[in-house]
């Protein structure tokens, strides 16, 4: 029968200080281990293990749940977080960089998977399973730590971002592959498989269209009848915070509710939001700017474009990058798609925050000044119950999922740091991605005559000029004294020249450091929600096999441990080497040069020209 209405009961004092000291040590580990390394979900992790049920089990069931469920409102608010601060440019510039590496972070986990059939003798649709829960990249851990790292929107955070969203979406298409692989043959249905990726390729796909020709002018007609309509109070209406919460917070709901009725991850719709919300942020910002400009077109007249702010002690120091020159093609081609906007290089301060100053250091309102910015909206509304109450329930969720207790069988030790080293080869090997290498080409190979018609077929079209290693002249080609001396040269002396010049190509510079290609390996590394996920469905499906005496089978226990390592150590090594990275840019913010940042084009924001 059921009740009319839940009787109240007060909670006993016990039940009042283990919740208060869950909560409290929860935020204060995390302040503590992220100002030290940026890892405080690591800690948060191990309280729940501790006061969950692998540990102490202080924490009832009836708490527990309630808490996971928290969690992932609060894993679903960070990832909106993330594509708010997602910049679209940089997104766009450098999609298929991020395409590769989610390929490469996808590939080689499930590769090296097949070790485990002469670790466990497994069989390979086992090892397949296993490399599925390890595929994938943890989206809650990313954004994290790029938060807190301040990487968000650098070109480094967007390209791991995106890379790990991808990698995200191919693990939530593997839990619907192992669910089916668990069931009978008979029953196996290929839709089941190819619906999530259709699905979120059709998101992916539609979405934009629907933004660039329903939504845009739909905006810009409806800004332009409040505007003609003279209503300020209206207009003050459809601008408040308020209003923009609500809508923002409609287009979150409706996403999450119609991806996960689709069939596709409801994480990938959350990303997906965020980025709806930053791009008509801007949008709204350029119809103000607009207006601004149409009512007073001398206003900015007399601005300087290329200031600097003079307060630095709060947040990052925006750098503009050093201009490239007409004669420096090597360095031109380094920039790529990014040389032609201006860049900003950030340099993260003690607290890892983006602070006013890099907002105020672009000439451009950005979405980060408006007052109505989706970036502002979220640090209003959300931020503060996020940070403090549903990210650390979300990170203590994962510990109350570790069997800590049936891990430590000295067979299953060894095997799962076997297992976890060669699962963190497999996603560093995606830092190989930011790595450049210069292969300069044999003399031998190119013959002086191809040298020399490639010169002349050179000189025939406008271009930039070709650096050579035996003509030292700087006479100009078109002046007539220079064109008399080139005729009366003498002929063997061209040809010594001609014998000895080779062009030199443009391309890519080695990269002064590897911190790029470190810090985007080691954060593919951990594997987190999504991985005890498709690890949960393969050993609840019976594909890791029969369970031990112990309660869980033995390919789930070395799976697990994988996992755990891959979380614990992936997280923790990013921030130890972007605590020396900060530290590096803050030395050569001292030093003013701008020229020998450890992160060089990865670690500048792109700014709108």
């Amino acid at each position: 029968m059921n009740a009319s209405a839940l009787s109240y009961h007060e909670p006993g004092i016990v039940t009042i200080l283990t919740l208060s000291s869950f909560l409290l040590l929860l935020n204060i580990i995390n302040y503590a281990l992220d100002r030290v390394a940026y890892c405080g979900l690591i800690g948060q992790i191990l309280v729940g293990i501790a006061w969950g049920t692998p540990g102490a089990n202080w924490l009832s069931d009836d708490v527990q749940h309630p808490v996971v469920q928290l969690g992932y409102l609060g894993l679903i608010l960070l990832v909106y977080e993330g594509g708010l601060s997602t910049n679209l440019k940089t997104l766009k510039a450098n999609l298929l960089l991020s395409s590769l590496v989610a390929l490469i972070g996808i590939g080689t986990p499930i590769a090296l998977s097949f070790v485990l059939m002469g670790l466990l003798n497994v069989t390979p649709l086992q090892a397949f399973a296993a490399g599925a829960a390890l595929c994938s990249t943890s989206l809650g851990t990313t954004f994290t730590v790029l938060s807190t790292s301040g990487l968000s929107d650098s070109r480094l955070g967007v390209v791991l971002s995106s890379a790990a969203m991808m990698d995200d979406v191919v693990g939530l298409i593997m839990v619907k592959v192992i669910s089916v692989l668990g069931e009978s043959s008979s029953s196996f249905n290929a839709v089941t498989v190819v619906r999530p990726l259709l699905v979120s390729m059709a998101f992916a796909i539609l979405l934009p269209l629907i933004c660039i020709y329903i939504v845009k002018p739909l905006t810009l007609h409806g800004g332009r009848m409040l505007k003609n309509s003279g209503n300020a109070r209206l207009q003050a209406i459809s601008t408040a915070q308020g209003t923009l919460f609500v809508l923002h917070t409609a287009v979150l709901l409706v996403m999450v509710t119609g991806s996960t009725y689709a069939g596709t991850s409801n994480l990938f719709a959350a990303y997906l939001s965020g980025l709806i919300a930053t791009w008509w942020s801007d949008l709204f910002t350029d119809i103000k700017q607009s207006d601004q400009q149409t009512s007073h077109p001398n206003s900015r007249s007399h601005e300087p474009q290329d200031m600097v702010p003079e307060n630095v002690d709060d947040g990052f120091l925006p750098i503009r990058a050093p201009t490239v020159a007409n004669d420096e093609p090597d360095k031109a081609a380094a920039d790529g798609p990014a040389a032609d906007n201006r860049t900003t290089a950030v340099v993260p301060d003690s607290t890892g925050k983006l602070g006013a100053d890099l907002a105020a250091a672009s000439d451009h309102t950005t979405a980060t000044e408006s007052p109505t910015s989706a970036t502002e909206i979220h640090e209003h509304y959300y931020a503060p119950t996020v940070q403090s109450i549903l990210k650390p329930f979300f990170f203590a969720s994962i510990g109350f999922s570790i069997p800590i207790t049936q891990m430590f069988a000295g067979g299953i030790v060894w095997r799962g740091f076997v297992y976890a080293v060669l699962m963190i080869i497999g996603k560093m090997v995606c830092g190989v991605c930011l790595i450049r290498i210069s292969i300069p080409s044999p003399p031998t190979l190119v013959p002086a005559k191809l040298n020399l018609l490639s010169r002349k077929l050179t000189s025939c079209w406008p271009g930039p000029k070709t650096v050579t290693a035996a003509t030292t002249s700087t006479t100009s080609p078109q002046s007539p004294t220079g064109v008399q001396a080139a005729g009366d040269r003498d002929t063997s002396t061209t040809q010594r020249l001609t014998s000895n010049w080779r062009p030199r190509r443009a391309t890519l510079p080695k990269p002064r450091s590897l911190y790029p290609s470190a810090i985007l390996g080691m954060a593919m590394v951990a594997r987190g929600e999504i991985g005890f996920l498709i690890s949960a469905v393969a050993e609840s499906s019976g594909v890791y096999g029969t369970p031990s005496e112990s309660g869980s089978s033995e390919l789930f226990l070395v799976v697990t441990w994988a996992i755990l390592l891959c979380t614990i150590l992936g997280p923790l090594s990013v921030g130890i080497l972007a605590k020396r990275a900060r530290r590096l840019q803050e030395t050569e913010r001292r030093t003013k040069t701008g020229r020998q940042d450890p992160l060089g084009i990865w670690g500048v924001v792109q700014t709108v020209p």
